[in-house]
């Protein structure tokens, strides 16, 4: 699961302007010139309204509160020097209309996110945004055009039309250097480019063990860190905290200079990586961005592909001959917190023969009758509590005091501004992609109504058969329970932002309900404590998010020698 933080304070500025009641009668039109590009666009243009000069408004975006205003439109064949015009009838967050934007003055800009044409081997021809190295992140994306930010001036009753050109675009991302410890993996995947109708690819981060070059007849564990697309191996430094970085405040978990201390605790991490007698293990955070979204939730999937296999079958494999892996499942593990949580957990039941144990940190809905506060079995609609006489809007995001910032109507309509059939690269659009069927027109089938909010039951059947984590454990325990045995432990504070802590208890009824065989894992919540909580009770969250490669550690370790078979190598890593 992504997480946006919104200051509490910046609420004031956006309540300022909601009471108008005459809105500006204006259009806006954006193009673009042969000198920035010479070819006709596929894409989706989203303009951007902000009151915050500060930063550019592409990296302003996010829903709730403190959202800034934007607006959507799809493009085909765009040429150069055609407009692209913004007018009342264009769907906008979180005011839906620009004629109802009040009169002031904004900063504004616009960007337009590309699309590819796929001729995916069911058949279907999409066209989706192609990841450009960003970990699909569509204000960021290399080759993306946007426009150099501007004052805006609305005006009531005005009519004039504002013209924006697109006169920059977005530079290629450089690929990150090997160093002595941290390697980088590409791999072009055959089943995923068979699937998708040209090559795709996957990448990997590698931490080296210490001595892994002193050590050639040694060979390793592997843990798998699975999460959103890393850009490097993260929090690990070679090189103690920089003497003149100027602390930077963390919104989030309120603490002062927070840039410093992750800086800190990389260091330590390395210290403590290379210190005698720690263990040696390979250590991968795995690059498996896609045309829905910054990874792949890495299971199968109708309309993402056999990202589970790929991941699986090819890369780990391969990682593992590259590096001196011991290439068998007594000696893989999978952790990860929020989105790497649910992935840890999925490959774990999904393969339960490839993998000796996962951690499951504050993972995404794993029963679907908490899919945050909706049930999508029972409840006919995602957006509102309903009764016999009012309807109340459902919340889909709080802080550990209750506090709502974002509601599950506001938060889908913004992903629906940011790009139609699933492709806002946002947390709803990704979790129907990974888990719908395929629709008609080859997109994701929505598990409920965009709009509306209402639920497809015969959707909310088929995530249930196939990606209902619960749901299919308890299904399949006579099959799985055996396979399982000691390999499930899951972490959640029970004030998550994301109320996921609710699918956990869930999960939890039925785990340790079941004794044949019991599961022999662990589940724990803490208290008061945030997304993502992740079993840690003597540190906040700010400081256990960053040890995630050596917190679960010892327990791998007695895993290893109460599972491994006769024989196993448990000696040649333990140097």
């Amino acid at each position: 699961m992504k997480v946006f933080h919104i200051p509490v304070a910046a609420a004031l500025c956006v309540l300022a302007f909601v009471p108008a009641t005459m809105g500006a009668a204006f259009e806006i039109e954006i193009t673009f010139s042969k000198e920035v590009e010479n070819r006709t666009l596929d894409g989706r243009v989203i303009l951007l309204i902000s009151t915050d000069g500060d930063t550019e408004p592409r990296f302003q975006t996010r829903p709730g509160v403190n959202a800034i205003q934007i607006f959507g439109i799809d493009v085909n064949g765009l040429s150069p020097g055609e407009a692209v015009r913004f007018d009342a009838t264009v769907l906008g967050y979180p005011i839906e209309s620009l004629d109802d934007l009040p009169p002031g003055t904004y900063h504004v800009q616009a960007v337009l996110h590309r699309y590819e044409t796929f001729q995916r081997s069911d058949g279907h021809t999409l066209k989706l945004p192609m990841d450009r190295g960003e970990g699909q992140q569509w204000n960021r994306a290399p080759g993306n055009l946007y426009s150099t930010p501007r004052e805006l001036t609305v005006e009531a009753h005005s009519d004039k039309v504002v013209r924006i050109e697109l006169d920059q675009v977005i530079p290629p991302i450089e690929p990150p250097a090997d160093t002595d410890h941290v390697r980088h993996v590409r791999i072009q995947s055959k089943l995923l480019s068979d699937f998708w109708g040209r090559p795709m690819y996957l990448g990997a981060h590698v931490l080296l063990p210490h001595g892994f070059e002193e050590h050639p007849d040694a060979r390793y564990p592997l843990m798998i860190s699975h999460g959103h697309f890393p850009r490097d191996f993260g929090d690990f430094r070679t090189s103690p905290p920089d003497s003149d970085l100027e602390c930077e405040y963390s919104p989030r978990f309120q603490v002062d200079c927070y840039n410093r201390i992750r800086q800190e605790e990389a260091y330590a991490f390395y210290k403590q990586w290379i210190s005698p007698g720690f263990p040696r293990f390979l250590v991968i955070e795995i690059q498996h961005a896609n045309p829905f979204y910054d990874d792949s939730y890495a299971v199968n999937s109708a309309n993402l592909g056999p990202y589970g296999d790929a991941i699986t079958h090819e890369l780990i494999p391969y990682i593992e001959r590259e590096f001196r892996g011991l290439g068998e499942g007594w000696a893989r593990f999978l952790y990860g917190g929020s989105t790497g949580g649910w992935e840890a957990l999925a490959a774990q039941v999904f393969y339960p023969d490839e993998y000796n144990g996962a951690f499951a940190a504050c993972p995404d809905p794993i029963d679907f009758r908490a899919y945050l506060l909706t049930n999508i079995y029972e409840d006919s609609t995602a957006y509102f509590e309903v009764g016999p006489f009012r309807r109340i809007d459902r919340p889909s995001r709080r802080n550990w005091l209750g506090r709502i910032s974002v509601t599950m109507q506001g938060e889908n309509r913004w992903e629906l501004v940011l790009g139609g059939k699933n492709r806002s690269g946002q947390q709803f659009d990704i979790w129907e992609a990974v888990y719908s069927p395929v629709g008609d027109d080859g997109y994701p089938r929505r598990l409920w109504d965009k709009e509306t909010g209402n639920i497809d039951p015969e959707v909310a059947a088929y995530w249930r058969d196939n990606y209902d984590l619960r749901f299919i454990l308890e299904r399949d325990w006579t099959r799985l329970g055996r396979k399982l045995e000691g390999k499930i432990h899951i972490f959640a504070g029970d004030m998550d932002n994301y109320y996921l802590n609710n699918a956990v208890y869930l999960m939890e009824e039925f785990l340790e309900s079941t004794t044949d065989p019991y599961y022999a894992g662990e589940i724990d919540y803490g208290d008061r404590a945030e997304h993502c909580w992740n079993g840690d009770h003597e540190n906040g969250n700010h400081i256990s998010r960053l040890r995630y490669n050596t917190m679960y550690l010892p327990r791998i370790l007695e895993r290893i020698e109460a599972t491994a078979p006769d024989g196993a190598d448990l000696t040649s890593w333990r140097y």
